[in-house]
């Protein structure tokens, strides 16, 4: 019997067979592309030697402190404040929404409690429980703000209109009612000098883990071992029987530039008439480098079909519905976890997938010391 199987090199399969590897376990670790970090994964550009974010822009950004610590072993993260702008209406604005924002926007000078009191006034108040993406936009910004800013790009990131996505999806509205325009408040926020895929190769290069690229993993092949644990689609795992899960997918249409092409990393662009979401310059991502050329992302969201590859799961009440019914066949499996982004079928920032793995890791030796079994999940995938 070999040890431990592991499906998908992205952060959550590394983690784990990091985690196991340095307690003794020997491990084979599957991933059907030719190359590990899963979407995190980064290169660098042969034409300008910047450093591109293959599958899109990743920030690393946790408040939590074990995380934090954790990658830091793998690679110097060097401070980094991710400061999106965003253009509607041919104007060029500050994201998150902040107190800036409002006031560029609406032409006035309010300080913070009258921002707070304008954007009350004008809100939705008759909308007491919103129950649609719209209802909650309209509820906490108004109108003007809502079109502006949210109503176009939705539209594009999840080709529904706003009325047709649960307010969860806007769970905490970003809105700020000082000048920080900082994306996200966690305390910790960086990026590794040397890139994602560094980070994933230095977890993977320990003599008891054995790489295998390009290669998909036989779920005929999972009584060969111990215990698997499986980062791919849940679906698929099960050869669709209870249908398709839903995704978005993206493309990336990439350009090469001299000098600088946006002066910022992220621009999003969001009127619908313009049919890219967002542009990305990937040199500003390692701002601490020179490069004299530039490369842009023009990034497109659309439905994801048999052959793409999976972003964002859309988890409407169908896709609810289908993944209780995978979740049930789930537990019925023996001696496999399924775990991260497409495991589970949950949206993950990268601090989270590191999180769980780590969790998962924990529990797994700690259970194997007691001769306790795995279970297949150690989340509820449907909270």
């Amino acid at each position: 019997m070999k040890n431990i199987a592991i499906v998908g090199a992205g952060f959550s399969g590394a983690v784990i067979a990091h985690q196991l590897a340095k307690a003794g376990y020997k491990l084979d670790v599957f991933d059907s592309r030719p190359h590990v970090a899963g979407n995190c994964h980064s290169r660098r550009d042969v034409d300008t030697g910047v450093m591109v974010h293959t599958y899109g822009p990743h920030i690393f950004h946790t408040s939590n402190e074990k995380v934090w610590n954790y990658v830091r072993q793998f690679d110097e993260f060097i401070p980094y404040t991710n400061r999106v702008k965003a253009i509607t209406n041919g104007r060029v604005f500050s994201l998150p929404i902040n107190l800036l924002t409002i006031n560029q926007f609406f032409g006035r000078t309010f300080n913070p409690r009258e921002a707070e009191a304008f954007l009350a006034s004008v809100g939705d108040q008759s909308i007491v429980e919103p129950k649609t993406f719209e209802e909650q936009a309209l509820r906490f910004v108004g109108k003007d703000l809502y079109e502006a800013f949210f109503k176009g790009y939705t539209t594009k990131q999840w080709g529904l209109h706003p009325s047709e996505l649960p307010a969860s999806i806007l769970k905490r509205l970003p809105v700020r009612f000082n000048y920080d325009d900082n994306y996200y408040a966690s305390m910790y926020q960086g990026m590794p000098r040397n890139g994602y895929t560094f980070i994933v190769e230095k977890m993977l290069d320990q003599s008891n883990i054995a790489l295998h690229l390009g290669t998909t993993f036989d779920r005929k092949s999972a009584g060969e071992y111990n215990h698997v644990f499986y980062s791919g689609p849940i679906d698929a795992w099960f050869r669709y029987s209870q249908g398709r899960l839903g995704y978005r997918t993206l493309d990336f249409k990439a350009e090469t530039h001299d000098g600088d092409y946006q002066g910022n990393a992220v621009l999003n662009y969001c009127d619908n008439e313009v049919p890219w979401t967002r542009i990305s310059e990937h040199k500003h991502f390692s701002p601490w480098e020179t490069h004299e050329k530039t490369v842009i992302f023009k990034e497109y969201s659309r439905f994801c079909e048999e052959n793409d590859t999976p972003y964002y799961p859309i988890r409407l009440v169908q896709d609810k519905s289908q993944l209780k019914q995978y979740i049930e066949l789930a537990q019925a499996e023996r001696n496999i976890t399924f775990v991260g982004r497409l495991g589970t079928y949950r949206y993950l920032d990268m601090h989270v997938t590191i999180a769980e793995a780590l969790d998962v890791s924990e529990q797994f030796l700690a259970r194997a010391a007691s001769d306790g079994r795995m279970p297949a999940f150690t989340i509820n995938p449907l909270g």
